[in-house]
């Protein structure tokens, strides 16, 4: 009897015998099959910070296709999947509470944001699902004890460090103030500014905020310029900030703008020579490096994937994160569980990453610890600084 002419209690009889020979086979080993493992990534794919989410997915797939072009890793090609959720953590911890249902990736890689990233590191880290090279530099996911995070990246203090290190070790200003995203992003940065002048016997003269998805910054603007700031930091995307820069110049407020690195690429583009002066920290090497093998890997890696994209930061990181979660995949051995990944990637020590060295230990989960200092030419490129 065909399968669609069987009575309906037939069918209800064989989908409760399949419900009792238990999930596939590559569900319930955690993403690993004989010849595959998979990764997820749950990210920005649509919404304000897509090109994030994208552009890790870029350096990810980049990485992960360069060692399959390699044959994978003990004989396993490296897959990864990726959801979206609009940089929205109302989207992430459903999205997130599927996966763990499904049980299907040995991991999850290069999640975009502070915002989703606190929603999801509760089950996370209840789940025992290793975290791998999220993007955002936020505080708490520095504490070791976590036990399942593994961050690329410096910290959102440590670009704050260097704000204050440039403006008032180097520059001499004390008027500094801040314009942040109300969120938990946002305030991490704000935070990490307010301690770097406290060191310094200082307080920030203005702060002013704008509410996540929105360009509404003309209120903040008002208040900080009143206040007469030698310079502004900014700690929020490329949109909102773009806007209150070139508000700022209609209104001939021209201090020094320097900005965190979550979206350099974008704010560059969207500015273009209207940012001219802007500077820019950046916690990933400048991917055009022409002495730095690391970044000519990367850019060899992103050109056999994808001839199409164009090397930028957001995509490097991607690709050292893709690169970071390879070499946790080499040590776990052919033997591989979610169990002895995550022993792998705890064992982790020094890392060379072609000429790039990650550092982790038993009170350290970050990798890289520098911060580098950007600025945007009168042509709208992002250059590194040459000075203080």
């Amino acid at each position: 009897m065909p399968i669609c002419e069987a009575p309906l209690h037939m069918l209800r009889i064989g989908a409760i015998l399949l419900g009792l020979l238990g999930p596939a086979p590559a569900l319930a080993e955690q993403g690993v099959t004989a010849d595959e493992v998979r990764f997820v990534q749950i990210a920005a794919m649509t919404g304000s910070a897509a090109s994030l989410g994208t552009g890790m997915r870029q350096g990810i797939e980049a990485a992960f296709a360069e060692a399959n072009r390699a044959g994978g890793v003990h004989g396993r090609m490296l897959r990864l999947d990726t959801l979206d959720d609009g940089y929205d953590p109302s989207l992430s911890v459903p999205v997130l509470r599927d996966v763990l249902h499904q049980d299907a990736q040995i991991a999850l890689i290069g999640a975009t944001g502070t915002p989703t990233m606190a929603a999801m590191q509760p089950l996370t880290t209840a789940a025992g699902l290793p975290v791998i090279g999220p993007f955002t530099g936020a505080t708490f996911l520095r504490d070791p004890e976590l036990g399942n995070v593994f961050n690329l990246r410096a910290s959102y203090a440590a670009e704050a460090e260097e704000w204050a290190r440039l403006l008032v070790d180097d520059r001499g200003l004390d008027r500094i103030a801040i314009l942040y995203q109300d969120d938990s992003f946002g305030r991490a940065g704000q935070s990490g500014l307010v301690a770097a002048l406290q060191r310094r016997g200082m307080e920030p003269v203005a702060e002013g905020t704008y509410m996540r998805g929105t360009l509404a910054v003309k209120a903040a603007l008002i208040d900080i310029r009143r206040a007469k700031p030698q310079a502004v930091a900014l700690v929020g995307l490329s949109l909102p900030l773009s806007e209150f820069i070139l508000t700022s110049h209609s209104l001939e407020f021209n201090p020094v703008f320097i900005s965190i690195s979550f979206g350099a690429d974008d704010i560059a583009a969207e500015l273009g020579s209207a940012g001219a002066g802007l500077i820019v920290t950046q916690i990933m090497p400048f991917p055009q490096d022409s002495a730095a093998p690391t970044a000519a890997v990367f850019r060899a890696a992103l050109a056999a994937h994808d001839p199409a994209l164009q090397p930028g930061f957001v995509n490097f990181e991607g690709y050292l994160t893709g690169r970071l979660a390879i070499v946790a995949l080499e040590a776990a051995g052919p033997a591989l569980s979610r169990e002895r990944y995550l022993e792998a990637l705890r064992s982790l020590r020094e890392v060379d990453l072609d000429g790039l060295t990650l550092t982790f230990s038993p009170t350290d989960n970050q990798g890289l610890d520098r911060v580098f200092l950007t600025e945007i030419d009168p042509d709208g490129n992002i250059v590194a600084m040459t000075g203080g």
